[in-house]
Formats: structure tokens, C-alpha cells, sequence
């Protein structure tokens, strides 16, 4: 009875390893972003969406399922991990966009948002706040589900902010009530953080999202203002910890930079106006600074142009230049740096026309490759997952023409997007 018991286990695992999904690609040459070189002619084979194997190009067997890119260079998926893909609309001159749409609306401009992003090269996306709460947990279900085709998905759920401060939806005509949906995040104190960051964790979010600061693209709100204190701040990142989660904090400010450093935030967002303290603080306790440097250059031309409100191209003329020169101090200095451009403010798939920019302000095309996969992938404690091409790393595959070690405008053009070892688009 054993023994025919053990040879039906040992037919059942070679059927299961005949039905094993395979992909072959032949790279023409395969970038490695620790080190910062291309290897030319490689195989990589992917096994049920994870890699298996690198070697040197070998013909697969004559069956085998094989992507020919022996003609483009190829990397780890990219990584941004500062998107609102959730939201699907875009950043327009109505400060209160969100509450015109219903629900269903919202979800299927967020499908269409996140099957751009994934075709332009970004295979993970951290979406770090949606005003509709927990749309963004519908979302990264549906694609984890494959429901809708996008980017892995790690999710905030809503913001924790002050009522009318940087994540409330503000602008709105006199006496519009906003609907609990939108208000989810909402805290004034350190106990109502602690409640709120509960129910978000316990409604599926992935990580918590606190606003510090005021922000650029809010009414009323102050980039250099300190809007929840250290308390609140402190209070909401030990919430998220205790329950096996943590926090980020957009900051703009100074002080709210290093409030929520001080706190225990494990990336700063926007970091507009970070100060040598500031660095030397995020250096010394590991934080990532999550720098959107690219996108206040379409603010100034297609705000101005569409009529956006004067109080956001204010702010944002008086936070561009500081944090591009704060962003060339921390390089310098040797902080951690990863790649976020705050998706959603421009048109959805346009984010790698920042590496250029954080080559422009003191990145090699090395490092800048690098905060977008491999130190991305550290910031959301997935560095053995994600953001190499490597044995057990997943199927996270993009193709471009030409060398992004000399030219990382390249990447800006992707001519092909794996994703969990299946081809995008077919």
C-alpha cells in the first residue's frame, strides 16, 4: 500500500512540474542594478512567475515558450512608489474633482489608470492615498485577482490627516457636505489616529499614509506648515507597527520632515523643503526620502495653462527649485533616495521622464535605476522579492532601446513589460 501510495505522489509531482508555466527570454543584454552593469546574450527563465534561472544565452527546448528581446536591454520591472492610480482622474483646476464622480466611475478610471502605468514599465506601484477610501484596497485586489490588468499594488486605504488640511478634499462650493467615504483618514488627536489607522489596516490597507504638512495641491494648506503634531504623528506609525504594518509621511516642511522622522515614518514623501538637519536625520535613521522632482515643471506649464488655481501655482514655484536642490544635497550626502513621482498630477504612464531629472540633479543613470528598483524595493521590505533579475525574484521584466547606463531617457520608451512571467499586452 506504500509503495503504490508513493508512486502516485511521484506521478502527481512530475504531472504538476509538466504543467509548470515556463517563459524563456533571451536578453540581448540583462542590466544589474547593484552593480551597475550590463551582462550581454542572457537567458533568464521564469518558472509559475518567478525566476528560476540567468545564464548565458543556450537554446530552450524546441517547445518551450520563448520572448525574443536579443535586440533591447533589459531590467528588473520598475517600481513607484508614489502613485494615485486609484483615483484614476488626474490632477485637474477643480480642487473638489473627486466628489463628481460615483463610485463605479471612479473604480473603472482606476482599471484604465493602472493598465497605463503597467504598460509604460511599472510592474509595482505603491498607491499612497485615494480621497475615496479604500477604493484603492478594490483595486489591487482586482488585479491581484486578474480581474483588471495594472502593476502589483500596495495600498493606504485613505490619509490620515487633519480635518480640511493636505488629504481632506477642500474647494469645494460653500455648503457641499463631504461624505464619510472621503473622510475615513480624518484625526485630530493621538487617539483618534490610533482608531483611525486601525480601521484602514483592518479595511485591507497595506501601510499607513499621514500628511505632516500642508500641501501643494490642496486649498488652504501650507506646504511648510505642520499640520499634525509629532504626538499624532507618533501615535498613528506605533499603530501600524503593532499591527505588522508601517507608516509614510508627506511632508513638504522642514519641521514636519523631521517630526516624522522622529516618529518612525520609514519613507518622507515630497520632502519639498528638507533642510541639512533633515538629511543628516534620515541618513542616520535609514528613512527613505521619496523626492517627486520631475512633476513641478507640468505643474508650472499645464497648470498655468488650464487655469489651475493661483494658490497652487504659488506653492508650487516656492517648493520646485528648493526640493531639486534638497534632492542634490541628499544625493551628495549619501541618504537613501527611492523613486516616486506622485503619479495622478501628470498624465498616468509619463513617470520615467524623472530619472532624467534625478540625473540632472546629482544621480548617476546607475543610482537613479537603482531608487527604482532595488532600494524601492527595500523601502516596502520586499528586497528579496522584487527589484533584481535573479533566482527566486518574481517575473518582473521591462525592455528598452538603447543603454539606460548611458542614456536613462530611454527608459522613458519601453517596447516590452512582463509581469509575473506573463508577456503585457497579449
Amino acid at each position: 500500500m506504500l509503495r503504490t501510495l508513493l508512486a502516485a505522489l511521484a506521478c502527481a509531482l512530475v504531472a504538476a512540474q509538466a504543467q509548470a508555466e515556463t517563459l524563456y527570454i533571451r536578453a540581448g543584454r540583462l542590466v544589474d542594478p547593484v552593480k551597475g552593469v550590463a551582462t550581454p546574450d542572457q537567458r533568464i527563465r521564469i518558472v509559475d512567475g518567478k525566476i528560476a534561472e540567468v545564464a548565458p544565452w543556450t537554446p530552450p527546448p524546441t517547445d518551450a515558450a520563448v520572448l525574443d528581446w536579443s535586440r533591447y536591454t533589459v531590467l528588473p520591472g520598475l517600481i513607484d512608489l508614489h502613485t494615485h492610480v486609484a483615483d484614476g482622474f488626474g490632477q485637474t483646476d477643480d480642487p473638489a474633482e473627486a466628489l463628481k464622480h460615483a463610485e463605479g466611475e471612479t473604480a473603472l478610471k482606476g482599471a484604465q489608470a493602472a493598465r497605463t502605468m503597467l504598460r509604460a514599465g511599472f510592474t509595482t506601484v505603491r498607491d499612497v492615498g485615494a480621497y475615496r477610501g479604500l477604493s484603492d484596497v478594490t483595486l489591487r485586489d482586482a488585479i491581484a485577482a486578474g480581474w483588471v490588468e495594472g502593476p502589483r499594488m500596495l495600498v493606504a486605504g485613505a490619509y490620515i490627516t487633519k480635518p480640511g488640511g493636505g488629504g481632506a478634499v477642500t474647494g469645494a462650493p460653500k455648503g457641499t457636505v463631504i461624505p464619510a467615504v472621503f473622510r475615513l483618514g480624518e484625526a485630530r488627536t493621538p487617539a483618534e489616529a490610533r482608531t483611525r489607522v486601525r480601521a484602514l489596516i483592518g479595511g485591507g490597507a497595506d501601510f499607513i499614509k499621514i500628511i505632516a504638512s500642508g500641501a501643494v495641491l490642496a486649498v488652504g494648506s501650507e506646504p511648510g506648515a505642520l499640520e499634525l503634531d509629532e504626538p499624532t504623528i507618533k501615535a498613528a506609525c506605533d499603530e501600524a507597527q503593532a499591527l505588522g504594518k508601517y507608516c509614510i509621511a508627506h511632508a513638504h516642511g522642514a519641521e514636519a520632515i523631521k517630526a516624522a522622522i522622529r516618529a518612525g515614518a520609514r519613507t518622507i514623501e515630497h520632502a519639498s523643503l528638507i533642510d541639512d538637519e533633515g538629511i543628516a536625520l534620515a541618513k542616520a535613521r535609514g528613512v527613505w526620502l521619496d523626492m517627486d522632482i520631475y512633476n513641478g515643471d507640468w505643474i508650472e506649464e499645464v497648470g498655468t495653462k488650464e487655469r489651475w488655481p493661483a494658490e497652487y501655482l504659488r506653492k508650487n514655484r516656492e517648493t520646485t527649485d528648493a526640493q531639486r536642490e534638497g534632492f542634490r544635497k541628499a544625493v551628495a550626502a549619501g541618504a537613501g533616495l527611492t523613486f516616486g513621482t506622485d503619479a495622478a498630477v501628470y498624465p498616468y504612464g509619463l513617470g520615467a521622464r524623472q530619472f532624467a531629472y534625478m540625473v540632472r540633479f546629482g544621480m548617476t543613470p546607475a543610482q537613479a535605476i537603482r531608487s527604482a528598483t532595488t532600494e524601492a524595493a527595500a523601502a516596502l521590505r520586499m528586497e528579496h522579492e522584487l527589484g533584481r533579475v535573479e533566482p527566486g525574484f518574481a517575473g518582473d521584466l521591462v525592455a528598452v532601446d538603447g543603454d539606460p547606463l548611458s542614456d536613462v531617457r530611454v527608459l522613458e520608451t519601453v517596447v516590452g513589460v512582463v509581469k509575473g512571467g506573463k508577456p503585457v499586452g497579449r
